[in-house]
This record gives C-alpha cells, sequence and structure tokens, in this order.
C-alpha cells in the first residue's frame, strides 16, 4: 500500500507530502500501531486501471493523428479524381481531334492522288518547254554573234585601237603612276580587245595596262576594300569592279572616275558581269545573292535567291539572258535575267565551288572548286561530260580560249594547268611564286594571262 501512494504521489509530483507521508507512515509502522492487513498489497485492478487508462490516452492521441492523416488523403483523392476526370476528357477530345485528322488526311490522299497524273504530264510537258526554249535562245543568240562579228565589230574594233592609242600618248605619267603602284596581290584580270589588260588587288586599287610592255595607262581609286572582279563595258568605254566593301562600282574611263556606286550587298561581293547589250550588271555576293543591276535607271532589278552559301562567281552568257552562278554550297545554277527566277541547278561537286564559266558557243560550262577538282558540263544533257582532279590544292579559276578546246584553270599549288579538252591531257605553266587567282586567254592571239599573289601578272606563250 506504501508503495501505491509514494508512486502516487511522485507521479503527480508532490515531494513535500511525499516527505511527510513517509516520516507518519513508518513512524506508526515502528510503533507497530499499523496491522499487516493495513499494509497488504494494493488490489489488482486499481494497477490494471492505471495501465487501461495510460493505453487509452495514447490510443486518443494515434486516433487524432489517423484522422487528421485521413482528411489530407482524403483532399488528395479528390484532387486527384477532379485531375483524372480532366485528363480524360482531355483524351478523349484528342482522340476526336485525331480521328477526325486521320479521316481528314485520307480524304485529302485521296484528293491528290486524282490530280497526280494531270500534275506529271504538266511536269513533263514543262520541262520540255524550258529546254526547247533555252535551246533555241542558244541557237538565236549564237546567230546574233555570228551577225555582230560582221562589218560593225571591225569598226568597233577600229575606233578602240584609235581611242588606246591616244590615251597612250596623252594621259600616261610613268612617274605618277610609278608612285601608285603597290605590291599587293592582283587577284583578276580582264582584257579587251587586243591592247588592254585590268588587275584588281589587295590594295583597294584597279589598273590598266597596254600589252605587251606592260605600261600603267590608269589607276582607278575609291573602292575601300580589297577588289575581286572586274569586266569591260562591251563598248570598252566602262569598267565595272566588285569589292570587299560590299559595293559594285562603274568605271568611266573618259571621266577616269567612279560614275556609279551600286550599294544593296550586306556581304563581300565576290565578281561581277556586263551584259552584252551594256544596260545590265549582275553580280554575286556573299550574303547569299547574285542581282541583276539596270545601269539606266541605276537601281537593283532583281534579286536571285536559292543558294544556300556564298555565292562565288557570276557570268552572263554572250549574247543572252541566261547567268550563271556557282557557289559554296557545292552547285552550279543556271537563271533568267528577264524574270530573275532559276532555270536549271547542276549536282555534282563535293567541296565549295569557286568559279564557273561558259565556253563561246555556249554549250559547255567549266566549273573549278576548293579541292582542285574541274568539271565539263554538257548543257543539252544538263550533265556532267568530263571531271578532272587538279589537285589537291584549291582550283580558283577557271577560262575556256576562243576555240573552246582548251581549258585554263588557276591553281592554289602556284601553277596555271591548262586542259584538252578533247583528248583529256593536262599539263603545267610554272612561273608564279604564289597562289595563281585568275587567268584569261588573249582575245586573238595565242597568249594567256595569270595574275597571283606573288603580285605579278604573267603572260604565256
Amino acid at each position: 500500500m506504501d508503495d501505491f501512494f509514494c508512486n502516487f504521489l511522485v507521479r503527480l509530483g508532490m515531494s513535500r507530502t511525499l516527505d511527510c507521508f513517509q516520516t507518519e507512515w513508518y513512524e506508526l509502522v515502528q510503533r507497530g500501531l499499523l496491522t499487516a492487513k493495513d499494509i497488504e498489497l494494493v488490489p489488482t485492478v486499481y494497477t490494471r486501471n492505471q495501465q487501461l487508462e495510460a493505453e487509452n490516452m495514447c490510443l486518443k492521441k494515434e486516433l487524432e493523428n489517423y484522422k487528421h492523416a485521413a482528411n489530407k488523403a482524403k483532399e488528395a483523392f479528390l484532387k486527384m479524381q477532379k485531375e483524372r476526370d480532366f485528363h480524360r476528357m482531355h483524351h478523349k477530345r484528342v482522340v476526336q481531334e485525331k480521328n477526325r485528322l486521320i479521316s481528314d488526311i485520307k480524304r485529302l490522299k485521296a484528293h491528290y492522288a486524282s490530280y497526280e497524273p494531270v500534275l506529271k504530264q504538266l511536269t513533263e510537258k514543262y520541262q520540255t518547254a524550258l529546254r526547247q526554249k533555252m535551246l533555241t535562245t542558244l541557237e538565236r543568240d549564237r546567230a546574233v554573234g555570228q551577225w555582230l562579228e560582221g562589218p560593225t565589230q571591225k569598226a568597233l574594233q577600229k575606233a578602240r585601237q584609235q581611242k588606246i592609242l591616244d590615251a597612250e600618248s596623252s594621259s600616261y605619267d610613268p612617274v605618277k603612276d610609278a608612285e601608285k603602284t603597290s605590291k599587293k596581290e592582283p587577284k583578276v584580270c580582264n582584257i579587251l580587245s587586243s591592247y588592254i589588260v585590268v588587275t584588281g588587288s589587295d590594295d583597294h586599287l584597279w589598273k590598266m595596262w597596254a600589252l605587251p610592255h606592260g605600261n600603267i595607262i590608269m589607276t582607278g581609286e575609291g573602292h575601300t576594300d580589297w577588289l575581286s572582279g572586274c569586266c569591260f563595258h562591251p563598248s570598252g568605254t566602262q569598267l565595272v569592279t566588285s569589292s570587299g566593301d560590299t559595293t559594285v562600282r562603274i568605271w568611266d574611263f573618259s571621266k577616269r572616275a567612279c560614275v556609279l556606286t551600286l550599294a544593296e550587298h550586306t556581304q563581300a561581293v565576290w565578281g561581277c558581269s556586263w551584259h552584252s547589250c551594256g544596260d545590265f550588271v549582275a553580280s554575286a555576293s556573299m550574303d547569299n545573292t547574285s542581282k541583276i543591276w539596270d545601269i539606266n535607271s541605276e537601281k537593283c532589278k532583281y534579286t536571285m535567291r536559292g543558294h544556300k552559301d556564298s555565292v562565288n562567281s557570276i557570268e552572263f552568257l554572250p549574247f543572252s539572258n541566261i547567268v550563271l552562278t556557282s557557289s559554296a554550297d557545292k552547285t552550279l545554277s543556271l537563271w533568267d535575267a528577264r524574270t530573275g527566277l532559276r532555270v536549271y541547278t547542276f549536282y555534282g561537286h563535293l567541296h565549295s565551288c569557286n568559279h564557273a564559266t561558259f565556253n563561246l558557243k555556249g554549250d559547255l560550262i567549266a566549273s573549278c572548286d576548293s579541292s582542285g577538282m574541274m568539271k565539263l558540263w554538257d548543257i543539252r544533257k544538263s550533265g556532267p561530260v568530263l571531271s578532272v582532279d587538279a589537285g589537291p590544292r584549291p582550283a580558283n579559276h577557271a577560262v575556256f580560249d576562243r576555240t573552246g578546246q582548251v581549258v585554263a584553270l588557276a591553281s592554289g599549288d602556284g601553277s596555271v594547268k591548262v586542259l584538252q579538252v578533247a583528248s583529256g591531257q593536262q599539263s603545267s605553266l610554272r612561273g608564279h611564286s604564289g597562289e595563281v587567282h585568275s587567268v584569261g586567254f588573249h582575245h586573238r592571239a595565242e597568249l594567256l594571262l595569270s595574275g597571283g599573289a606573288d603580285g605579278k601578272v604573267c603572260l604565256w606563250k
């Protein structure tokens, strides 16, 4: 019994009452005033009640916790039910839309299939008409060119010769021009008649030279970056130049100055070409486009888009509206200058195409790429007829002679490669100490000019 009370008072924290109880209890026990019946054990029922009471308190706490967890689980379950219903409805809607789209696609396929034979027939007719039109244009332009080589051409040649002789006697100042001479590398050369050659260089200048002695006749200043190309006006009175400063400039020899600047390209201009009528100029640029310029209105007539990389060269087919471009996207393209639309694309090069040119007849194209590979293309067959490996250094420029049987190639190994088209025989001319950038045949005599990175222009027999 005393243990029961002591434990009871200890649990309640009644320490002073416990001291008093123990003092009085043990005093009575020692005196014998308490009998054995008074100090017997506490009945088991009280101890059991205490245990049950403690268990009941623990169970109540656990019940509260379980209720709280159940409420949270109920809320999460309701939220998941709502999300499930939303996604189920969305899935049903998507399935319905998919089925509707499948039905529409099947119906469109059936509708398109009904037009397929007509489209195929129209495509074949268009290709046939386009090729026939090109062949007719080439034949007509060739006939016009042969007619122009008559008395009118001879009169123009005589007038040009007289003008050049007058320029040599009156405007050439060897002291003044020698002061402007630079040692930068000439990159291009263009030849007029039998007496004049023009070179452009990294020194931002173009120079006109008299053959065969190499006297400087005229120097053009105006570009703010390297020159990449030049081309004479058909009458020989003007020059067009292209440059890394993104501009194309027209120069008048009588005024000894630039008379027109064309500046709509956004990146460096790689090449230029003058139409045989003298009213239009074509240019090719690093901005992936080429342009046809109307000189009379001084505006861009067409911008030809289609190449996926830099357009490296451009050239008009003589006495024609056909334009040839080569690009770093490894393709060559033929364009109609009257509409600005692409007519045909040649595929076959595995590396960037640096240059492409027509032969005099207009039925062959020579192209070269950055791996040194040169290809000859037959326009009538729309495919390559000959491939020549002149690598491994890049092939920078290619040109036909007037017979169309010889092709000269400017090579990055410092040599000029000469190819006989009929036999495929190849030979090399070595004289430059650096990379050869351009080549050009003399119009009448059996002569070849080349310009290189060593600052020289070489004349070959």
